[in-house]
Protein backbone atom coordinates (compact mmCIF):
# COMPACT_ATOMS: atom_id res chain seq x y z
CA UNK A 1 0.00 0.00 0.00
CA UNK A 2 2.78 2.36 0.51
CA UNK A 3 3.88 2.66 -3.46
CA UNK A 4 0.51 3.86 -4.17
CA UNK A 5 0.49 5.92 -1.10
CA UNK A 6 3.28 7.47 -2.20
CA UNK A 7 2.45 8.21 -5.85
CA UNK A 8 1.01 11.66 -5.64
CA UNK A 9 1.20 14.49 -8.05
CA UNK A 10 -0.92 17.36 -8.14
CA UNK A 11 -4.45 17.60 -9.94
CA UNK A 12 -4.49 18.77 -13.14
CA UNK A 13 -6.83 21.45 -15.00
CA UNK A 14 -9.51 19.03 -15.63
CA UNK A 15 -10.49 18.98 -11.92
CA UNK A 16 -11.94 22.54 -11.70
CA UNK A 17 -12.97 23.93 -8.81
CA UNK A 18 -16.37 25.31 -10.78
CA UNK A 19 -18.32 23.54 -8.08
CA UNK A 20 -16.27 25.19 -4.70
CA UNK A 21 -16.08 22.02 -3.33
CA UNK A 22 -12.12 21.48 -2.91
CA UNK A 23 -10.48 22.96 0.22
CA UNK A 24 -7.05 24.57 -1.32
CA UNK A 25 -4.31 22.60 0.96
CA UNK A 26 -6.46 19.60 -0.58
CA UNK A 27 -5.29 20.05 -4.23
CA UNK A 28 -3.57 16.30 -4.86
CA UNK A 29 -4.43 13.00 -6.41
CA UNK A 30 -3.32 9.49 -5.04
CA UNK A 31 -4.16 7.08 -7.58
CA UNK A 32 -5.83 3.23 -6.11
CA UNK A 33 -4.09 -0.10 -6.92
CA UNK A 34 -4.24 -1.56 -10.81
CA UNK A 35 -6.74 -3.81 -10.26
CA UNK A 36 -9.38 -3.53 -7.52
CA UNK A 37 -13.51 -3.99 -7.13
CA UNK A 38 -13.41 -0.06 -7.57
CA UNK A 39 -10.92 0.55 -10.07
CA UNK A 40 -11.32 3.45 -12.47
CA UNK A 41 -13.78 5.46 -9.97
CA UNK A 42 -12.65 8.65 -9.04
CA UNK A 43 -13.41 9.81 -5.18
CA UNK A 44 -13.02 12.64 -2.85
CA UNK A 45 -12.65 13.21 0.78
CA UNK A 46 -14.17 15.55 3.16
CA UNK A 47 -11.24 17.21 4.99
CA UNK A 48 -11.97 15.93 8.41
CA UNK A 49 -10.53 12.45 6.88
CA UNK A 50 -6.63 12.26 7.62
CA UNK A 51 -4.23 11.43 4.74
CA UNK A 52 -0.31 10.69 5.82
CA UNK A 53 1.58 13.80 4.95
CA UNK A 54 -1.40 16.29 4.43
CA UNK A 55 -2.86 19.01 6.63
CA UNK A 56 -6.92 18.61 7.64
CA UNK A 57 -8.00 21.50 8.28
CA UNK A 58 -11.50 20.31 9.67
CA UNK A 59 -13.28 23.76 7.33
CA UNK A 60 -11.62 26.31 9.88
CA UNK A 61 -8.00 28.08 9.51
CA UNK A 62 -6.86 28.09 12.97
CA UNK A 63 -7.37 23.94 13.03
CA UNK A 64 -5.41 23.62 10.06
CA UNK A 65 -2.91 26.05 11.64
CA UNK A 66 -2.52 24.24 15.05
CA UNK A 67 -2.23 20.77 13.93
CA UNK A 68 0.87 19.10 12.07
CA UNK A 69 -0.14 16.75 8.84
CA UNK A 70 -1.39 13.67 9.19
CA UNK A 71 0.99 11.08 10.22
CA UNK A 72 -1.66 8.02 9.25
CA UNK A 73 -3.99 7.96 6.89
CA UNK A 74 -7.51 7.21 7.52
CA UNK A 75 -8.54 3.27 7.17
CA UNK A 76 -11.58 3.64 5.08
CA UNK A 77 -9.22 5.89 2.11
CA UNK A 78 -6.72 3.60 2.08
CA UNK A 79 -9.08 0.53 1.88
CA UNK A 80 -11.09 2.39 -1.23
CA UNK A 81 -7.08 2.99 -2.28
CA UNK A 82 -6.53 -0.87 -2.11
CA UNK A 83 -9.35 -1.45 -4.34
CA UNK A 84 -8.54 0.63 -6.88
CA UNK A 85 -10.13 4.29 -6.65
CA UNK A 86 -7.87 7.36 -6.80
CA UNK A 87 -8.38 9.71 -4.55
CA UNK A 88 -8.66 13.17 -6.39
CA UNK A 89 -8.87 15.69 -3.60
CA UNK A 90 -10.30 16.83 -0.04
CA UNK A 91 -13.11 18.69 0.09
CA UNK A 92 -14.90 21.51 2.27
CA UNK A 93 -16.58 20.98 5.03
CA UNK A 94 -18.80 23.19 7.69
CA UNK A 95 -16.51 24.25 10.52
CA UNK A 96 -15.57 21.30 12.98
CA UNK A 97 -18.79 20.11 10.63
CA UNK A 98 -20.94 21.60 13.42
CA UNK A 99 -23.76 22.42 10.76
CA UNK A 100 -26.27 20.68 8.53
CA UNK A 101 -26.29 24.05 6.00
CA UNK A 102 -23.49 24.05 4.01
CA UNK A 103 -21.60 27.21 3.97
CA UNK A 104 -17.90 28.35 5.08
CA UNK A 105 -17.08 31.74 6.50
CA UNK A 106 -13.10 30.84 5.41
CA UNK A 107 -13.82 28.72 1.95
CA UNK A 108 -17.43 29.89 0.17
CA UNK A 109 -20.04 27.79 0.21
CA UNK A 110 -19.79 24.77 -2.12
CA UNK A 111 -22.16 25.33 -5.26
CA UNK A 112 -25.47 22.61 -5.55
CA UNK A 113 -25.83 22.08 -9.21
CA UNK A 114 -28.99 20.76 -9.00
CA UNK A 115 -30.20 24.28 -7.30
CA UNK A 116 -27.81 26.94 -7.64
CA UNK A 117 -29.53 29.73 -5.82
CA UNK A 118 -29.89 27.46 -2.78
CA UNK A 119 -27.26 25.83 -0.06
CA UNK A 120 -26.20 22.16 -0.82
CA UNK A 121 -26.04 21.36 2.85
CA UNK A 122 -23.65 20.32 5.39
CA UNK A 123 -21.10 19.54 6.67
CA UNK A 124 -20.24 17.27 4.13
CA UNK A 125 -21.15 19.94 1.62
CA UNK A 126 -17.78 20.18 -0.42
CA UNK A 127 -18.02 16.59 -0.82
CA UNK A 128 -22.11 16.36 -1.95
CA UNK A 129 -20.92 19.54 -4.37
CA UNK A 130 -18.24 17.23 -5.70
CA UNK A 131 -20.31 14.51 -6.46
CA UNK A 132 -23.27 16.34 -7.97
CA UNK A 133 -21.16 18.13 -10.03
CA UNK A 134 -19.65 15.12 -11.23
CA UNK A 135 -16.32 16.11 -10.32
CA UNK A 136 -15.98 12.41 -8.84
CA UNK A 137 -18.25 9.21 -8.50
CA UNK A 138 -18.50 8.97 -4.83
CA UNK A 139 -17.26 10.65 -2.01
CA UNK A 140 -16.36 10.23 1.55
CA UNK A 141 -18.62 12.37 4.19
CA UNK A 142 -19.42 12.22 8.00
CA UNK A 143 -23.05 12.37 9.44
CA UNK A 144 -23.43 13.46 13.06
CA UNK A 145 -26.54 14.97 13.25
CA UNK A 146 -27.89 14.99 9.60
CA UNK A 147 -24.24 15.49 7.75
CA UNK A 148 -25.13 13.39 4.75
CA UNK A 149 -28.87 12.73 4.98
CA UNK A 150 -29.22 16.20 4.93
CA UNK A 151 -26.72 17.25 2.07
CA UNK A 152 -27.99 14.43 -0.37
CA UNK A 153 -31.32 15.07 -0.07
CA UNK A 154 -31.00 18.65 -0.62
CA UNK A 155 -28.42 17.91 -3.66
CA UNK A 156 -30.39 14.57 -5.26
CA UNK A 157 -27.76 12.25 -4.57
CA UNK A 158 -27.42 9.08 -2.81
CA UNK A 159 -26.01 8.98 0.92
CA UNK A 160 -26.53 6.61 4.00
CA UNK A 161 -25.50 7.80 7.67
CA UNK A 162 -23.79 3.72 8.24
CA UNK A 163 -24.79 2.04 12.11
CA UNK A 164 -22.93 3.92 14.73
CA UNK A 165 -19.76 2.20 15.12
CA UNK A 166 -19.86 -0.22 12.38
CA UNK A 167 -16.89 1.78 10.49
CA UNK A 168 -13.56 2.66 11.95
CA UNK A 169 -13.42 6.54 12.62
CA UNK A 170 -9.70 6.61 13.38
CA UNK A 171 -7.65 9.36 12.07
CA UNK A 172 -11.14 11.32 11.09
CA UNK A 173 -11.72 14.33 13.17
CA UNK A 174 -14.39 14.12 15.33
CA UNK A 175 -17.33 16.61 15.75
CA UNK A 176 -19.38 14.54 18.87
CA UNK A 177 -17.94 10.56 19.06
CA UNK A 178 -21.53 9.49 20.23
CA UNK A 179 -23.03 10.19 17.33
CA UNK A 180 -20.09 10.52 14.50
CA UNK A 181 -20.09 8.51 11.72
CA UNK A 182 -18.52 7.41 8.27
CA UNK A 183 -20.50 7.72 5.19
CA UNK A 184 -20.51 8.23 1.46
CA UNK A 185 -22.35 9.97 -1.36
CA UNK A 186 -22.88 9.00 -5.41
CA UNK A 187 -25.12 10.37 -8.06
CA UNK A 188 -25.38 6.45 -9.52
CA UNK A 189 -27.14 3.70 -7.23
CA UNK A 190 -24.77 1.10 -8.66
CA UNK A 191 -21.59 3.08 -7.44
CA UNK A 192 -23.11 3.73 -4.39
CA UNK A 193 -23.71 -0.21 -3.50
CA UNK A 194 -20.13 -0.69 -5.18
CA UNK A 195 -18.67 1.16 -2.47
CA UNK A 196 -20.74 -0.51 0.04
CA UNK A 197 -19.58 -3.44 -0.58
CA UNK A 198 -15.94 -2.76 -0.14
CA UNK A 199 -16.37 -0.57 2.42
CA UNK A 200 -18.87 -2.26 4.93
CA UNK A 201 -18.14 -5.52 6.72
CA UNK A 202 -19.37 -8.74 6.41
CA UNK A 203 -23.15 -8.66 7.66
CA UNK A 204 -25.85 -10.96 9.10
CA UNK A 205 -28.28 -11.39 6.35
CA UNK A 206 -31.41 -8.96 6.79
CA UNK A 207 -34.59 -10.23 5.40
CA UNK A 208 -37.09 -6.81 5.06
CA UNK A 209 -40.71 -8.22 5.93
CA UNK A 210 -42.45 -4.93 7.19
CA UNK A 211 -42.25 -1.32 6.18
CA UNK A 212 -43.49 1.29 8.25
CA UNK A 213 -44.68 4.55 7.38
CA UNK A 214 -43.70 7.28 10.33
CA UNK A 215 -46.43 9.35 10.24
CA UNK A 216 -45.62 12.13 13.01
CA UNK A 217 -42.33 12.30 11.07
CA UNK A 218 -43.61 12.38 7.61
CA UNK A 219 -45.48 14.99 9.16
CA UNK A 220 -42.46 17.70 10.29
CA UNK A 221 -41.63 17.93 6.09
CA UNK A 222 -42.93 20.35 3.64
CA UNK A 223 -45.81 18.21 1.54
CA UNK A 224 -43.80 18.18 -1.38
CA UNK A 225 -42.30 14.98 0.14
CA UNK A 226 -45.58 13.35 1.04
CA UNK A 227 -45.90 11.92 -2.95
CA UNK A 228 -42.86 10.42 -3.50
CA UNK A 229 -42.76 8.91 0.31
CA UNK A 230 -45.84 7.50 -0.09
CA UNK A 231 -44.60 6.27 -3.39
CA UNK A 232 -41.37 4.16 -1.96
CA UNK A 233 -44.38 2.73 0.85
CA UNK A 234 -45.87 1.36 -1.89
CA UNK A 235 -43.54 -0.10 -4.12
CA UNK A 236 -42.34 -2.06 -0.69
CA UNK A 237 -43.37 -5.96 -0.94
CA UNK A 238 -44.32 -7.15 2.33
CA UNK A 239 -46.35 -6.14 4.99
CA UNK A 240 -46.76 -2.35 4.85
CA UNK A 241 -48.17 -0.27 8.14
CA UNK A 242 -49.17 3.70 8.42
CA UNK A 243 -47.70 4.44 12.19
CA UNK A 244 -46.66 7.54 14.72
CA UNK A 245 -43.30 6.75 15.95
CA UNK A 246 -43.77 8.62 19.35
CA UNK A 247 -46.69 10.41 21.53
CA UNK A 248 -47.79 13.26 20.35
CA UNK A 249 -45.04 16.40 20.97
CA UNK A 250 -42.33 14.01 21.82
CA UNK A 251 -40.37 14.01 18.15
CA UNK A 252 -39.15 17.83 19.74
CA UNK A 253 -38.43 16.10 23.19
CA UNK A 254 -36.62 13.70 20.87
CA UNK A 255 -34.66 16.66 18.85
CA UNK A 256 -33.52 18.49 22.61
CA UNK A 257 -32.53 15.14 23.53
CA UNK A 258 -30.09 14.90 20.83
CA UNK A 259 -28.62 18.45 20.82
CA UNK A 260 -27.95 18.17 24.65
CA UNK A 261 -26.15 14.99 24.52
CA UNK A 262 -24.56 15.48 21.28
CA UNK A 263 -23.36 19.29 22.52
CA UNK A 264 -22.14 18.02 25.84
CA UNK A 265 -20.20 15.07 24.01
CA UNK A 266 -18.59 17.45 21.43
CA UNK A 267 -17.56 20.35 23.92
CA UNK A 268 -15.53 17.27 26.21
CA UNK A 269 -13.43 16.80 22.68
CA UNK A 270 -13.16 20.10 21.29
CA UNK A 271 -13.57 22.46 24.37
CA UNK A 272 -9.96 22.83 25.26
CA UNK A 273 -9.12 23.53 21.96
CA UNK A 274 -11.43 26.05 21.25
CA UNK A 275 -10.56 27.97 24.54
CA UNK A 276 -6.74 27.64 24.26
CA UNK A 277 -6.87 29.04 20.31
CA UNK A 278 -10.06 31.76 19.76
CA UNK A 279 -10.55 30.44 16.81
CA UNK A 280 -12.62 32.70 14.14
CA UNK A 281 -15.82 30.89 13.79
CA UNK A 282 -19.36 32.22 11.71
CA UNK A 283 -21.96 33.21 14.11
CA UNK A 284 -23.92 30.18 13.73
CA UNK A 285 -21.12 28.00 14.61
CA UNK A 286 -20.09 30.08 17.18
CA UNK A 287 -23.55 30.19 19.26
CA UNK A 288 -23.69 26.40 18.60
CA UNK A 289 -20.49 26.10 20.53
CA UNK A 290 -21.29 28.66 23.35
CA UNK A 291 -24.26 26.63 24.21
CA UNK A 292 -21.81 23.20 24.34
CA UNK A 293 -19.82 25.17 26.46
CA UNK A 294 -22.45 25.98 29.10
CA UNK A 295 -24.53 22.28 28.92
CA UNK A 296 -24.60 20.84 32.24
CA UNK A 297 -22.81 17.59 33.24
CA UNK A 298 -25.88 16.24 34.89
CA UNK A 299 -28.31 17.07 31.87
CA UNK A 300 -25.85 15.78 29.97
CA UNK A 301 -26.73 12.33 31.97
CA UNK A 302 -29.83 12.50 31.94
CA UNK A 303 -30.33 13.39 27.79
CA UNK A 304 -28.27 9.84 27.48
CA UNK A 305 -30.81 8.02 29.85
CA UNK A 306 -33.30 9.16 27.45
CA UNK A 307 -31.45 8.59 24.74
CA UNK A 308 -31.01 4.79 25.89
CA UNK A 309 -34.76 4.60 26.43
CA UNK A 310 -35.33 6.20 22.26
CA UNK A 311 -33.05 3.49 21.16
CA UNK A 312 -34.92 0.45 22.76
CA UNK A 313 -37.78 2.39 21.62
CA UNK A 314 -36.96 2.78 17.45
CA UNK A 315 -35.21 -0.87 18.11
CA UNK A 316 -38.07 -2.95 18.78
CA UNK A 317 -40.45 -1.14 16.65
CA UNK A 318 -38.05 -2.08 14.00
CA UNK A 319 -36.76 -5.54 15.27
CA UNK A 320 -35.02 -7.59 12.58
CA UNK A 321 -36.81 -6.84 9.67
CA UNK A 322 -38.74 -3.89 9.52
CA UNK A 323 -37.97 -1.07 7.39
CA UNK A 324 -39.60 2.42 8.51
CA UNK A 325 -40.04 5.21 5.41
CA UNK A 326 -39.41 8.78 6.19
CA UNK A 327 -38.16 12.31 4.62
CA UNK A 328 -34.56 12.68 4.86
CA UNK A 329 -35.27 16.38 5.72
CA UNK A 330 -37.65 18.52 5.89
CA UNK A 331 -37.80 21.00 3.46
CA UNK A 332 -36.08 21.19 -0.10
CA UNK A 333 -32.93 23.42 0.07
CA UNK A 334 -32.90 26.13 1.18
CA UNK A 335 -32.31 29.52 -0.64
CA UNK A 336 -28.57 31.57 -0.09
CA UNK A 337 -30.49 34.38 0.67
CA UNK A 338 -32.30 32.99 3.57
CA UNK A 339 -32.53 34.44 6.94
CA UNK A 340 -31.24 33.55 9.78
CA UNK A 341 -34.85 32.96 11.46
CA UNK A 342 -36.36 30.78 8.37
CA UNK A 343 -32.62 28.66 8.59
CA UNK A 344 -33.52 28.09 12.20
CA UNK A 345 -36.92 26.94 11.61
CA UNK A 346 -35.90 24.23 9.30
CA UNK A 347 -33.14 23.22 11.26
CA UNK A 348 -35.47 22.58 13.59
CA UNK A 349 -37.89 20.53 11.62
CA UNK A 350 -35.34 18.70 10.22
CA UNK A 351 -33.38 17.83 13.28
CA UNK A 352 -36.69 16.21 14.81
CA UNK A 353 -36.44 13.93 11.81
CA UNK A 354 -32.42 13.68 11.63
CA UNK A 355 -32.37 12.86 14.97
CA UNK A 356 -33.85 9.25 15.08
CA UNK A 357 -30.63 7.62 14.00
CA UNK A 358 -28.48 9.33 15.61
CA UNK A 359 -30.27 8.81 18.54
CA UNK A 360 -31.02 4.69 17.97
CA UNK A 361 -27.31 4.65 16.43
CA UNK A 362 -28.68 3.07 12.83
CA UNK A 363 -28.35 3.12 9.32
CA UNK A 364 -30.55 5.38 7.08
CA UNK A 365 -30.11 5.55 3.25
CA UNK A 366 -31.21 8.54 1.43
CA UNK A 367 -32.87 8.04 -2.13
CA UNK A 368 -32.61 11.12 -4.60
CA UNK A 369 -36.42 12.18 -5.73
CA UNK A 370 -37.71 15.80 -7.32
CA UNK A 371 -40.22 17.57 -6.22
CA UNK A 372 -42.75 18.86 -9.12
CA UNK A 373 -41.18 21.84 -9.87
CA UNK A 374 -37.62 20.05 -10.06
CA UNK A 375 -35.78 20.53 -7.25
CA UNK A 376 -33.91 17.83 -4.99
CA UNK A 377 -35.56 16.25 -2.36
CA UNK A 378 -34.90 13.04 -0.16
CA UNK A 379 -36.49 9.85 0.81
CA UNK A 380 -34.71 7.28 3.46
CA UNK A 381 -35.38 4.07 4.61
CA UNK A 382 -34.22 3.93 8.39
CA UNK A 383 -33.39 0.03 8.82
CA UNK A 384 -31.87 -1.86 11.68
CA UNK A 385 -28.40 -1.60 13.35
CA UNK A 386 -26.26 -3.35 11.31
CA UNK A 387 -28.29 -3.96 7.80
CA UNK A 388 -26.53 -1.54 6.55
CA UNK A 389 -25.93 -3.69 3.00
CA UNK A 390 -29.26 -5.04 2.77
CA UNK A 391 -30.84 -1.20 3.50
CA UNK A 392 -28.90 -0.29 -0.11
CA UNK A 393 -29.61 -3.37 -1.93
CA UNK A 394 -33.37 -2.62 -0.36
CA UNK A 395 -33.01 1.44 -1.56
CA UNK A 396 -31.39 -0.08 -5.34
CA UNK A 397 -34.76 -2.46 -5.58
CA UNK A 398 -37.21 0.43 -5.15
CA UNK A 399 -35.51 2.72 -7.25
CA UNK A 400 -35.38 0.98 -9.79
CA UNK A 401 -38.63 -0.40 -9.58
CA UNK A 402 -39.77 3.47 -9.70
CA UNK A 403 -38.19 4.35 -12.44
CA UNK A 404 -39.54 1.46 -14.69
CA UNK A 405 -43.06 2.16 -13.36
CA UNK A 406 -42.46 5.86 -14.75
CA UNK A 407 -40.48 4.45 -18.07
CA UNK A 408 -43.78 2.36 -18.77
CA UNK A 409 -46.14 5.25 -18.65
Amino acid sequence: MNVHMNAQTKTDASHDNYARAWVPHGRFVIAGVAEGKLRGLRFAAKDVFDVAGHATGAGNPTWLATHAPAQKTSPLITTLLAAGATLVGKTVTDELAYSIHGDNLHYGTPLNTRAPDRVPGGSSSGSVAAVAAGLCDFALGTDTGGSTRVPASYCGVWGLRTTHGLLPREAMVPLQPAFDTATWFAQDAEVFERVGRVLLPRQAKHSFRRALLLTDVLAQADAAFHAPVEQVFTAFDGARMRHALAAPGMLEEWRRTYVTASAYDGWQVHGPWIAANRPDFSPAVAARWQFAAGVDARDAALAVQRQAAIRRQVGDLLGEDGVAIIPSAASVAPLLSAGGAEVDEVRTRTFRITCIAGLAGLPQVSLPFSTGAGLPIGVSLLGPAGSDLALIRLATALWNQLQEIRRTR
